[in-house]
């Protein structure tokens, strides 16, 4: 017969930073993907060097940008995905805060790179 007075692993309230993380972080990649998208149209009056300098700068930065938040939205899941445990708790809130932190730097990473008009 086993023992049911053994003490429980699961972690109490583990569902919390894995949460307030994805309301904090959807929100965010979604507003990001859409401002880093429509700046694209930021040099649509441009002509010669300058267009030839955004888009280039552009071209690098977007892509760049999309891989970030698809990193921050595998963090967001990983802090999901993680045992119930005591012993994930420490890398579960670590990934959960590490995903809205992302976004934000991407962000001003994309700005920094683009060489706007």
């Amino acid at each position: 017969m086993p023992d049911l007075t053994l003490d429980d692993d699961r972690a109490t309230g583990a569902w919390v930073a894995p949460l307030v993380s994805t309301f904090l972080t959807l929100p965010a990649c979604v507003l990001v993907y859409f401002v880093g998208g429509f700046s694209a149209m930021a040099c649509d009056s441009c002509a010669g060097p300058e267009a030839d300098r955004f888009e280039s700068s552009f071209g690098v930065a977007f892509p760049l940008l999309l891989g970030g938040l698809g990193l921050a939205l595998f963090l967001l899941a990983a802090s999901w995905a993680l045992p119930w445990e005591r012993g994930s708790t420490a890398r579960r809130v670590g990934f959960a805060f590490a995903a809205p932190v992302l976004v934000v730097g991407v962000y001003v990473v994309f700005r920094v790179l683009v060489e706007w008009p």
